[in-house]
C-alpha cells in the first residue's frame, strides 16, 4: 500500500511540476517570452539587442560584444555566455530561463507547444480576449492520411505565422516543441493520435514538411552556414527514441526499459529522427522518458552526443521531456544517482536544455562538489543562445514584425483547416456507391452517435483554443434537415437511450452513425487494452443500421483502428469513412464528403487489426519481426502477414482510377573496386544465394536513382485525388526482410475522363536498403520488385555487383 501511495504521490508531483506548471504561472507577472520583468505581455517589447531598449534599461549596449550584429552567431553566444557567473548560467538552463538583469539578457520560456496549431499547452503561450483563440488543424495521424507533401509544409507555414503573430502580440514564444514523430509500433499506443503512422519513411517525411514549413524563412533555405540560417519559429522533434509506451496494464512510460535490437533502432526507430535533423534541418530534439537497453535517454551519450550531434550534426538544441531528469533520479533510479550525479551525467550525454527545474535548482551545486563541469554548461548555453539569435531575438526579423491579430484566425486559414479534413478523410466502405448522397434526394437525415455533436472531441490533443467549432450535426444541417440524438456516449455503458436514436433513423431518409472514441480512451499516458468499441457501441450502431428507413453511413472518430469487422460485413452499413479527429472544421469537412462537395482521397496511414491481435503479444515487446520462439508476430504492415480489417494505405474513391506504367528501369550493375567488398545475408535453405549477397551502402557513392513514369487515368464519372503510393520488395529468400516498405508517394488530382503522368526519382541505396541484423545498412543483389498501389502496377529491378 505504501508503494502505491508513494507511486500515486510522485505522479502528482511530477503532474504538478511539468505539465500543470502553466496552471499556476500567471502570465501577467512574469516574462515568459522574453519581455523585461517591468513590462507588461503584449507591449512594445521588439528584441533584446535595441538600443532604445538598453538605454531605457541605464545600460551601455556597447559594452556586450553580443549585441554586435556584425560578429557570427556563435561568438556572439560565447560571449553572452562568458559574461554570466556560474549562479547566473544555471539558471538560464530549465524551460524558464530567468534572464540576467545586469547584461539586459530578460527573461524566456522556451515551452510553447504547436502540435497541429498554436497550443497552450505549456506556458509560453496563452490565450486571451486580444487572441482568443488560433486555427486548430486535424491532429496529425488525419492530416498524414493525407499522403500530401505540401499540404503537410503549409500547414506548418500558417502554424508559424500564427505563432509569429502572437509571439508580437506578447501572447507566445518562438520555440514550438513539435512535432511528433515516433513511429506507432502497437495499434494500442495511446499517442497515435499527435504521430504520421506507423511507416518510418512517411513519418520522416512528415516531420521534414512540417518542420521546413514552421522553421524556413522564405528565401533562406539554402544558407552555406545552417548554424546561421534564419527561423520563423523553432521546431523540436520528439520523443527521442523508441518510445511508445505510456500507461499499459500498470506498465508506464516514467519506468519503461524499451529492449530494442540495433537492427530495429536503425530501421524503424531512430529513422524519422535522422530524416528530422539531415532533411528538416529541425533545430531542437527531446529526449524521452524511457530507458533504451537500460540507459536513459536524456542520460545516453551514444543517443545524445554521438548519434544527433555527432552522426547527423543537429543545428540546435537537444531539450528533456518535461521532467525526465527528475524521473531518472526517482522512477529509473538509474546507477542510484543523487540529484547533483544526475544532472552531471545528463550534460555530460548532450542535454542542453531541462524542462523542469533540475538543471535549474541542483547543476550549481553538482559543479561545486566536482561532477559537472562548467564547460559542458557554457557548450549547452551556446547552442541555446544560437538558436535565439537565428530566430531574430536579440536582433529581430523586419519581415515578421508586421504579423498580428488579423493573421490569426484569418479566412485562408480556416479554410486550409477544413481542406485537411477533408484530404484526410479515407472512405473504407461504400457498397453499391451509396455516397455521395443527394441533397435533392435526401432531405431529412437522423445524426446519431457518441460524436454526432463532437465539439472539442474532434480537436484531439495538444489543441489550444480554435477559431470556431463545426460539429458534425451543425455540418450536415447544411446540406438536410437534422434529427439528433446521441444513442450513447463514448463509453457507452447505458442502453437507455438507443431506442430515440432508432426511432429517429427509422424516419429519416439516411441515417449516419457519428461512432468512435476519444482522449478518454487513446491519449497521452492511456494506451489502450483492445481494439473494439466501448461499452454498448457494437449493439448500438446494429440496433440503429438494423432499423433505418434509409441508406446508413458509419463515420468513425479515432486515431488508433478499431475492429469494425461487424461493420464492414454488415450489409444494413452502406458505407464507412475514418475521420480521424478532424479539428475545428471537422463537422463541414465529414458533411462536404458524405454529400459529395468533396470526393476521398485519404489512404490509412495505419494497418487495422482485427481485435485478437492484443491476445497474440504484449505491447511491452519492441521485436517488429516475427518472434517464431514465442510466437509473435510481425508488427506494422512491413512485417505482420496475418489477417486485418483493414490494411496500412487503404482507402476508397468515388471514382475509378486505372495505372499505366509509362517508363522505368529494369536493372542497375554497380562495378566493384578493390575497397568494395561483399556482405554476405542469411537466406532460407531454399533460395538462391548470389554470389555477391550485399554492400554496405556507406561504401557505395549511392548516386544511382530509380526512375520511372506513371500515367493515372480517371476513368470514373467525377474529379477526384489518387494517392500514389510506391513500395520496395526485397529479393526472396533473405530471413528478416521486411515484406514490402513505402520508398515514395504522390498526391494527384486528376479530373474525370482526363489522365495525369507523375515521374519518381527514387535514390537506390534509400529506397532498396535492408538493415541486417547487425544493423549494417546494405544495399541486397538479386531482383527487388517495385510495386505501385496496391499492387496495381508492379515492375522487377535487379541489381547486381561485380
Amino acid at each position: 500500500m505504501a508503494k502505491v501511495l508513494s507511486f500515486l504521490l510522485f505522479t502528482l508531483i511530477l503532474s504538478l511540476s511539468a505539465k500543470a506548471r502553466n496552471a499556476l504561472r500567471n502570465p501577467t507577472s512574469y516574462s515568459a517570452l522574453g519581455h523585461d520583468d517591468a513590462t507588461p505581455q503584449g507591449s512594445n517589447f521588439t528584441f533584446v539587442c535595441d538600443p532604445s531598449r538598453y538605454a531605457s534599461l541605464g545600460l551601455d549596449m556597447s559594452n556586450f560584444a553580443f549585441c554586435d550584429s556584425s560578429l557570427s552567431y556563435d561568438v556572439r553566444a560565447r560571449d553572452l555566455v562568458n559574461h554570466m557567473t556560474l549562479h547566473e548560467k544555471v539558471r538560464q538552463l530549465g524551460d524558464l530561463a530567468y534572464g540576467v538583469p545586469r547584461l539586459g539578457l530578460p527573461k524566456y520560456e522556451w515551452w510553447s507547444e504547436a502540435l497541429h496549431g498554436v497550443s497552450n499547452v505549456g506556458p509560453g503561450t496563452f490565450f486571451d480576449d486580444l487572441v482568443p483563440g488560433a486555427t486548430s488543424f486535424p491532429s496529425v495521424i488525419l492530416t498524414t492520411a493525407s499522403f500530401n507533401e505540401s499540404l503537410w509544409k503549409n500547414i506548418g507555414q500558417v502554424v508559424s505565422t500564427e505563432a509569429r503573430a502572437m509571439y508580437n502580440l506578447g501572447r507566445a514564444g518562438l520555440t514550438y516543441w513539435s512535432p511528433t514523430i515516433n513511429v506507432v509500433r502497437d495499434p494500442r499506443w495511446g499517442r497515435a493520435i499527435e504521430t504520421p503512422g506507423e511507416d518510418a519513411f512517411v513519418v520522416g517525411t512528415y516531420a521534414s514538411n512540417y518542420v521546413r514549413g514552421l522553421q524556413d524563412v522564405e528565401g533562406t533555405e539554402n544558407y552555406t552556414d545552417l548554424n546561421s540560417r534564419p527561423l520563423k519559429v523553432s521546431s523540436c522533434c520528439k520523443h527521442f527514441a523508441a518510445y511508445d509506451v505510456d500507461n499499459w496494464k500498470g506498465v508506464e512510460r516514467y519506468s519503461f526499459d524499451a529492449r530494442v535490437t540495433e537492427q530495429d533502432m536503425v530501421e524503424t526507430f531512430l529513422r524519422p529522427f535522422e530524416m528530422c535533423v539531415k532533411d528538416g534541418d529541425v533545430s531542437s530534439i527531446m529526449c524521452s522518458y524511457n530507458r533504451v537497453n537500460g540507459v536513459p535517454t536524456c542520460a545516453d551519450p551514444k543517443l545524445l552526443n554521438q548519434t544527433i550531434r555527432g552522426d547527423w550534426n543537429l543545428h540546435g538544441y537537444i531539450v528533456s521531456d518535461c521532467d525526465s531528469i527528475q524521473v531518472l533520479v526517482d522512477n529509473h533510479k538509474y546507477l542510484g544517482d543523487t540529484k547533483e550525479d544526475a544532472v552531471a551525467q545528463t550534460l555530460r550525454a548532450g542535454l542542453d536544455l531541462d524542462c523542469g527545474i533540475y538543471y535549474t535548482n541542483f547543476t550549481q551545486k553538482s559543479v561545486e562538489q566536482g561532477k559537472a563541469r562548467e564547460e559542458h554548461i557554457d557548450r549547452s548555453l551556446t547552442y541555446l543562445y544560437v538558436v535565439l539569435m537565428r530566430l531574430g531575438f536579440f536582433d529581430g526579423i523586419p519581415q515578421f514584425q508586421s504579423l498580428g491579430k488579423k493573421d490569426i484566425c484569418s479566412k485562408q486559414h480556416i479554410e486550409l483547416a477544413a481542406q485537411a479534413a477533408r484530404e484526410g478523410i479515407v472512405l473504407l466502405k461504400n457498397d453499391n456507391d451509396t455516397l455521395p448522397l443527394r441533397s435533392d434526394k435526401i432531405k431529412t437525415l437522423a445524426v446519431v452517435g457518441p460524436h454526432a455533436n463532437a465539439t472539442s472531441a474532434m480537436l484531439g490533443n495538444y489543441a489550444g483554443v480554435p477559431c470556431r467549432i463545426i460539429s458534425p450535426i451543425d455540418g450536415f444541417s447544411r446540406h438536410a434537415d437534422v434529427d439528433y440524438k446521441i444513442g450513447c456516449d463514448v463509453t457507452c455503458k447505458n442502453e437507455s437511450l438507443i431506442f430515440p436514436a432508432t426511432k429517429a433513423a427509422k424516419k429519416a431518409g439516411a441515417t449516419i452513425i457519428v461512432a468512435g472514441i476519444d482522449l478518454s480512451v487513446e491519449a497521452e499516458s492511456l494506451d489502450r487494452e483492445d481494439l473494439l468499441l466501448p461499452g454498448y457501441q457494437t449493439q448500438f450502431i446494429n440496433q440503429v443500421a438494423n432499423a433505418a428507413k434509409g441508406p446508413v453511413i458509419l463515420v468513425i472518430m479515432s486515431a488508433g483502428g478499431i475492429d469494425i469487422s461487424f461493420a464492414k460485413s454488415n450489409s444494413n452499413i452502406k458505407a464507412i469513412l475514418w475521420a480521424g479527429y478532424p479539428g475545428q472544421e471537422g463537422g463541414r469537412a465529414i458533411a462536404d464528403v458524405v454529400f459529395g462537395k468533396y470526393n476521398p482521397g485519404g489512404k490509412l496511414p495505419l494497418t487495422w487489426h482485427e481485435a485478437d491481435y492484443v491476445d497474440q503479444l504484449p505491447m511491452t515487446y519492441l521485436q517488429l519481426r516475427p518472434d517464431d520462439i514465442n510466437g509473435y508476430p510481425g508488427r506494422t504492415y512491413r512485417f505482420f502477414n496475418g489477417s486485418i480489417v483493414y490494411p496500412f494505405g487503404y482507402g476508397l474513391s468515388y471514382t475509378k482510377f486505372k495505372y499505366n506504367l509509362t517508363s522505368s528501369s529494369s536493372s542497375v550493375h554497380i562495378k566493384l573496386n578493390r575497397l568494395q567488398h561483399c556482405r554476405p545475408l542469411i537466406y532460407d535453405k531454399d533460395s538462391f544465394r548470389p554470389p555477391c549477397p550485399s554492400v554496405v551502402t556507406d561504401h557505395l557513392s549511392c548516386d544511382d536513382d530509380i526512375k520511372f513514369e506513371v500515367e493515372v487515368a480517371n476513368v470514373g464519372s467525377r474529379d477526384g485525388s489518387e494517392v500514389v503510393m510506391v513500395y520496395s520488395k526485397p529479393p526472396e529468400g533473405i530471413v528478416g526482410a521486411h515484406i514490402k516498405q513505402v520508398i515514395g508517394f504522390k498526391r494527384l488530382f486528376v479530373k474525370a475522363g482526363s489522365r495525369k503522368k507523375v515521374k519518381f526519382n527514387l535514390n537506390l541505396c534509400k529506397s532498396l536498403r535492408l538493415i541486417d541484423y547487425s544493423a549494417y545498412s546494405v544495399l541486397p543483389s538479386g531482383k527487388h520488385t517495385i510495386v505501385l498501389g496496391d499492387d496495381i502496377v508492379s515492375f522487377p529491378l535487379q541489381i547486381s555487383f561485380n
